[in-house]
């Protein structure tokens, strides 16, 4: 009979990897497991209850919030704020980073940063949606923490997960050793140990990408594009287009699979659209961590400077090869005029 490992046990297992952390990260990511079952029972009842649809407010980037985005955040930060490890919680709907100043959690060291729910307006719809979230560890050492202990690159990243409520729910995270995934067992109400050690795949057949702005992308993410869907047998070519609108379900399913995923600059959005401190950060490290790669077409994501605590990034995110195999389209079909044997390299 096969031994079911909990995620607190997983988690128990392998605190000796951290023995600066004397407990405190082990409970921190127990607090996020806790707070994504409540998430994702109330998403399981979206279509009993009135917690789909659209509410009157706008969050920090004047998009309008869904019921289930701010239910998830209110969710998250309470767990987050009751637990005792963390000090100052970022979330992608919230226009500050939110201060945790009670009695508990005076001596707290970690910061969280999280996107509660990314890709919330499949909801509706019911189609996969998702929960982002990144952990550092303090920087500064008296008084309050500041916005500088959370505008960290993603290299100081001491943990980051994702939870994505689908057909089934799994928790996905990494602590840099390598990257784990659990599905929530509904007759235990456990997460269950399910997918050790995932490895992305260095190819793939498969990518994701909104072409419905295809006329707004830089000219080297079209000839991209165009070389996905040009047949050719010895690079298993045409690839399979694949986009769901929620970057948990495209990135979950290429980390599995094998595939691309990429959001590039716009007219519209000249930095990118994506957050580097709630999407990008988190998902390059696990990405990363399983081999994969992530880019913003020219550069590693994780070596990124953090100025703005909404900072966007154009990204370009997976099975390793592929994302070189775009990157050198970025680099052969840039502002400036390419060469010739640029063109010969890529083509």
């Amino acid at each position: 009979m096969k031994v079911v490992k909990t995620l607190g046990q997983f988690i128990i297992e392998k605190q000796a990897d951290f023995p600066f952390a004397k407990g405190e990260l082990s409970r921190l990511l127990r607090d996020i497991g806790i707070a994504a079952k409540i998430v994702n029972r109330e998403i399981s009842k979206a279509g009993l209850i009135d917690i789909i649809g659209e509410t009157d407010s706008v969050n920090s980037h004047g998009e309008r919030q869904k019921k289930m985005d701010v239910y998830a955040n209110e969710q998250f930060i309470s767990a987050l704020r009751s637990g005792g490890e963390c000090c100052v919680v970022a979330s992608e709907e919230n226009d500050e980073h939110i201060l945790i100043e009670s009695e508990i959690s005076k001596h707290a060291k970690y910061i969280v940063a999280i996107d509660p729910l990314d890709g919330s307006s499949n909801i509706d719809v019911n189609v996969s949606v998702g929960t982002i979230f990144s952990i550092y560890r303090r920087k500064s050492t008296e008084g309050a923490a500041k916005l500088e202990d959370v505008l960290q690159k993603g290299t100081e990243q001491v943990a980051a997960g994702y939870v994505i409520y689908g057909s089934s729910t799994m928790l996905v995270y990494t602590t840099g050793k390598g990257v784990n995934g659990f599905t929530l067992d509904p007759s235990i109400g456990e997460f269950c140990l399910s997918h050790p050690d995932i490895k992305m795949p260095k190819d793939g057949y498969i990518y994701s990408i909104n072409e419905g702005y295809y006329a707004h992308f830089p000219l080297g993410v079209k000839k991209y594009i165009k070389y996905c869907q040009v047949e050719d047998e010895t690079t298993n070519r045409p690839y399979t287009s694949r986009y769901t609108g929620s970057m948990i379900a495209d990135i979950h399913r290429n980390l599995i699979k094998g595939g691309i995923f990429l959001y590039p600059t716009t007219a519209q959005y000249p930095n990118g659209k994506l957050r580097l401190v709630y999407e990008c950060n988190p998902m390059a490290f696990i990405v990363e961590q399983a081999g994969g790669t992530a880019s913003t077409g020219y550069e590693r994501i994780l070596d990124l400077d953090v100025n703005e605590l909404h900072q966007r990034s154009a990204i370009f995110i997976g099975s390793e090869n592929m994302v070189k195999r775009a990157e050198d389209f970025m680099l052969a079909f840039s502002s400036h005029q390419p060469s010739i044997n640029q063109h010969k390299q890529v083509i």
